[in-house]
């Protein structure tokens, strides 16, 4: 019994470990430790493995005592003593080691001094940088996630000291993300309880940086000599981007959910800024197979904020549109019109609370049309956007679908709310034409049959003869854009339409098929009184493009007869002198544009007679050219319109001009006036997807089948 008294008192009769260990500290602590001495530690370590739990045990005592007595120089002589022992014994029995180094970290980031979290998360990270052969059954980061998740959220007073404390939590957490996200032994970091206190804490900086620069300096921690690191914000996107490229497949939701909290509950939606630079990060980070998960999330939160602010939905709908662009092609995922499906019915909704003042049911919180209409416009986009990413077989899809979603007044105000009434239906059917739009302006076909299939367009053709003008215009731009395959509208704002454009038989077929419907559009729908420049432009672009397009002798006959016409017919005295002198300059515009190119052989060596009424219309007429009526200030005529036969195309002159080339073998068809055709109407109409469960028409098109009917009438006289 007295021997063992005299070994806890005599320091020659101390275990030798324990000898070992107090030779490592210098009396002076800014000595630093005595590397000779932590050699002879280590070879001691590595030669009795057995004693490494009580090397580590005795170092943790000895640094809680000198933490204790506030001797900060020999704390961090002991830890760095315990990391050099982790670095050379990891390969043999480092859970040995861990508990007691761990332990040791706790304290320290427990206690109230700045250094000593520093000093604690440096030596973690260089901890969680091992790589472990043997496993460990019951270790636990709970305290660690916690610990430095707080970390990343300092308020201290200091402006230099806050922003180390804050990377050196951020640095932390990446070390837990490393040292736990690959073992399946240990706790799950993905679960939500972590990924809460994680996700937050990151962003936390992520958005004080993008309101305030001042982090951009850099930060220098005194335990890491020559350890330069960046702001609380360069750190922070580095480990976030880690966190979410070791995101598995069941992981993605999990992680993607925080960070809509956090959003929703800082109001970051608004305005193009935080929101969409996160999701930038996270749609960059992730594994491109994954990316699909993450437009499901941004479409559930967009339809449970459906009664929020437009500013909250336009905001998500931008998040979701920027993530379009970036996710990969073809990767929406397995229920692409699901998509389009939310996105149509958000433009739906915001139509309801445009017209009712409010986004709510109970009539408690006002919108306004401004924001309700900056929302419709982020949609729209991102419809296309969306569009972008499908193959062309599923952006035909898309297209159908959206179709089929348009409602008719009078016949499908199901598709509408009955809130709305009529005018909830037309705003509708501009926003879904304007999506088409959308979908179509990158839409490249390899044929026609694709591009316009008969179920897309005949209900398309319908709404050419709607009152609404906004709606027959852009009916007529998807036309000229699913047409045109070879940016002839691009061509002809340069004058550079070329001649060689290789024209396949099969176009052509399906274009006859559909051919005589599509010029009884284009016919009523230049005789319109509403129709503005922008109507006719659009009619002679899409002319354009069929003449191009299809170049094909019995397609350009028929059109050179459609314009024909348009220019003697006498039920269009009814209209306005801009309408006349606009109907007049787009005959002009487009015979002179054929005259010109035409396909082979070129028309305009035979065609002399365009050449010599455009020049009579600039001495005696220049109301009837394109230059002159098309232009911001139209030049037109007071008083009653008068066309002298002179200033008038004359369809037999071109048919005899024409009798020496190869379209002399349509003479017969030149000399048939155009009349448009009723054929099949009835049929198409009640046989429309649309119309299919309804009888009862909307007087609409009631005025539009006695337009035709009077049209026919009038002809036969």
């Amino acid at each position: 019994m007295p021997t063992l008294g005299l070994c806890g008192c005599c320091w020659a009769l101390r275990p030798r470990y324990k000898r070992l260990v107090d030779n490592i500290f210098p009396e002076d602590p800014e000595e630093g430790l005595v590397k000779a001495n932590m050699e002879k530690l280590t070879f001691f370590a590595l030669s009795a493995p057995e004693k490494l739990d009580r090397i580590a045990a005795y170092l943790s005592e000895r640094l809680t005592r000198e933490l204790n007595r506030h001797r900060y120089g020999y704390v961090c002589i002991a830890m760095e003593a315990m990391e050099q022992l982790l670095l050379a014994c990891h390969c043999q029995s480092i859970n040995l080691l861990v508990e007691s180094f761990l332990s040791t970290l706790r304290l320290l980031l427990e206690a109230d001094k700045p250094h000593l979290h520093i000093l604690a998360t440096n030596s973690f990270v260089k901890f969680a940088n091992i790589e472990e052969d043997t496993p460990s059954y019951h270790r636990s980061y709970d305290f660690f996630v916690s610990r430095f998740s707080e970390m990343c959220h300092s308020d201290h007073e200091d402006l230099d000291t806050r922003n180390k404390i804050r990377v050196s939590g951020i640095r932390g957490l990446q070390g837990v993300v490393r040292k736990t996200v690959d073992d399946e032994l240990q706790v799950n970091i993905w679960e939500p309880r972590h990924m809460e206190q994680i996700v937050p804490a990151l962003l936390v900086n992520l958005q004080q940086h993008s309101q305030n620069d001042r982090y951009r300096h850099c930060c220098w921690f005194p335990h890491s000599a020559g350890d330069n690191l960046g702001s609380p914000a360069e750190q922070t996107e580095v480990c976030f981007r880690e966190l979410l490229c070791r995101a598995a497949y069941g992981h993605i939701n999990n992680a993607i959910k925080p960070v809509l909290m956090h959003l929703d509950s800082h109001s970051l939606w608004q305005g193009r800024g935080f929101a969409v630079q996160c999701f930038q990060i996270i749609m960059y980070s992730i594994q491109s197979q994954h990316s699909h998960l993450v437009i499901q999330q941004l479409l559930g939160h967009l339809d449970a904020n459906s009664r929020s602010p437009a500013s909250v939905r336009a905001g998500i709908v931008e998040v979701l549109s920027e993530a379009a662009v970036i996710e990969a092609t073809g990767s929406v995922g397995p229920t692409v019109l699901e998509v389009f499906n939310t996105l149509l019915r958000q433009l739906r909704q915001s139509v309801d609370y445009q017209l009712t003042g409010y986004y709510d049911n109970a009539g408690k919180h006002k919108t306004s049309s401004i924001e309700e209409k900056k929302l419709q416009d982020a949609v729209i986009k991102t419809i296309g956007s969306f569009a972008n990413t499908l193959p062309i077989y599923q952006r035909s899809e898309v297209m159908l679908f959206i179709m089929g979603k348009i409602p008719v007044p009078g016949i499908y105000p199901a598709l509408g709310s009955p809130n709305s009434g009529f005018e909830g239906s037309r705003m509708i059917q501009v926003m879904l034409l304007k999506s088409l739009l959308q979908v179509s302006e990158h839409y490249e076909s390899s044929n026609l049959l694709t591009a316009l299939p008969s179920s897309f367009l005949e209900p398309l053709l319908s709404f050419t003869l709607m009152e609404d003008p906004e709606i027959r215009l852009l009916v007529l731009s998807i036309l000229t854009l699913l047409i045109d395959r070879h940016l002839i509208r691009w061509l002809l704002k340069v004058g550079d339409v070329q001649q060689d454009i290789c024209t396949f038989q099969h176009d052509v077929f399906v274009f006859m098929q559909h051919a005589q419907r599509l010029y009884r559009h284009v016919y009523l729908a230049s005789r319109e009184e509403n129709s503005g420049r922008s109507h006719y432009q659009a009619l002679f672009t899409l002319l354009a493009v069929l003449s191009v397009e299809l170049a094909n002798e019995e397609v350009v006959v028929d059109l050179i007869r459609l314009i024909l016409a348009l220019q003697v017919d006498r039920t269009s005295e009814c209209l306005s002198v801009f309408n006349r002198c606009g109907i007049h300059a787009l005959c002009a515009a487009f015979l002179n544009l054929l005259s010109q190119l035409g396909p082979p052989p070129t028309l305009h060596q035979h065609i002399t007679q365009v050449k010599s009424v455009i020049e009579s219309r600039e001495k005696d007429a220049p109301h009837l050219l394109p230059e002159v009526v098309f232009c911001d200030k139209p030049r037109l005529p007071e008083g009653e319109l008068k066309v002298d036969e002179a200033l008038l195309f004359i369809q037999s002159k071109i048919c005899e001009a024409l009798a020496g080339s190869s379209y002399s073998t349509h003479c017969e068809r030149f000399n048939t006036p155009y009349t448009p055709q009723l054929t099949g109407t009835q049929t198409r109409v009640t046989s429309h997807p649309l119309f299919s469960r309804h009888v009862h028409f909307s007087l609409h098109f009631f005025r539009q089948i006695a337009k035709e009917i009077s049209l026919l009438l009038s002809r036969s006289e």
